[in-house]
């Protein structure tokens, strides 16, 4: 199965796409007009990487810390394709992550119940 990464918690928006015990990533600035083509930079994302919404199995948010407008956009988009396409939503912190943008241990975390489950509330750094 396929596992989607979301993280905007840092400067950059990052997708990644976990299948296979392989990891494909993407980033963009993040940025207000990228927040705004958001959906269209996700679909670029998928297509590139020969996959689409029905095949994800989870979809992983970072929660924070981070600035609040970054925060409370990628968490409201993840909530919506959970919503949407009926797959479960996990928050994560930056912490829970042992190096920056290897999220392979996500999925670990996971499997040992360590992550956010159900109510993602961002994380907003002072």
């Amino acid at each position: 199965m396929t596992d989607l990464v979301i993280d905007a918690a840092s400067d950059k928006i990052f997708f990644s796409i976990i299948k296979d015990h392989k990891s494909y990533t993407t980033e963009y600035p993040n940025s207000r007009e990228n927040f705004d083509k958001m959906i269209i930079l996700f679909n670029k994302f998928l297509t590139k990487n020969d996959t689409n919404i029905n095949k994800i199995r989870k979809i992983y948010v970072n929660r924070g810390p981070g600035k609040f407008s970054s925060l409370r956009n990628s968490i409201s988009f993840a909530k919506a394709l959970s919503m949407a396409n009926n797959v479960e939503l996990v928050g994560f912190t930056t912490v829970d992550m042992k190096n920056e943008n290897d999220y392979k241990n996500l999925i670990e975390l996971d499997n040992e119940d360590k992550l956010t489950k159900d109510l993602i509330n961002p994380l907003y750094s002072s």
